[in-house]
């Protein structure tokens, strides 16, 4: 193969949070009174991890692959949806070397789920626990995030070429 021995890749998204939904964070299922509000299970973390790995390996982006208009994705698990792009950057070469992710939320806090999610990205993806973090943060109760009303994450990883 040609071309770069390694790719990164930058991944974001944001739900609004709302009453009645699941709070899930890639797949693990966080107590809280609101949850993320998308056309899939809404899922921020696995979405911008998916949006990562693909951006890196310059594939697509998760709206291409799993467009919201599409109703066939209406509540779809979006860690099915991350292990099924992932596919992708496999079949193009490629394997994931390190994933770093930041979520962003007043509450509920993320420290009592942090190994049960690097656990989960860490199976989708293939690779060993070690090689996925994820930082909990807050926004200091400013703007609709630090309100309560909304979450963020971003992911930033690193792919290598697979070996042959």
């Amino acid at each position: 193969m040609s071309g770069p021995s390694f790719r990164i890749g930058l991944g974001r998204d944001l739900h609004r949070l709302v009453p009645g939904r699941r709070f899930l964070l890639a797949g693990v299922e966080i107590p809280s009174e609101s949850g993320e509000l998308g056309h899939s299970d809404g899922d921020v973390l696995a979405h911008a991890v998916t949006d990562a790995v693909l951006g890196a390996a310059g594939l697509a982006d998760i709206g291409q692959l799993f467009p919201p208009s599409d109703a066939q994705w209406k509540d779809a698990d979006s860690m099915v949806l991350l292990r099924r792009a992932f596919g992708l950057v496999r079949e193009a070469g490629w394997r994931l070397s390190n994933l770093d992710c930041v979520v962003v939320c007043e509450k509920p806090k993320l420290l009592p789920w942090r190994d049960a999610i690097r656990a989960s990205l860490a199976a989708a993806l293939d690779v060993e626990a070690a090689d996925v973090f994820v930082k909990g943060k807050t926004n200091e109760k400013v703007d609709a995030i630090g309100e309560g009303l909304a979450v963020d994450a971003t992911a930033v990883c690193l792919l290598e070429r697979a070996k042959p």
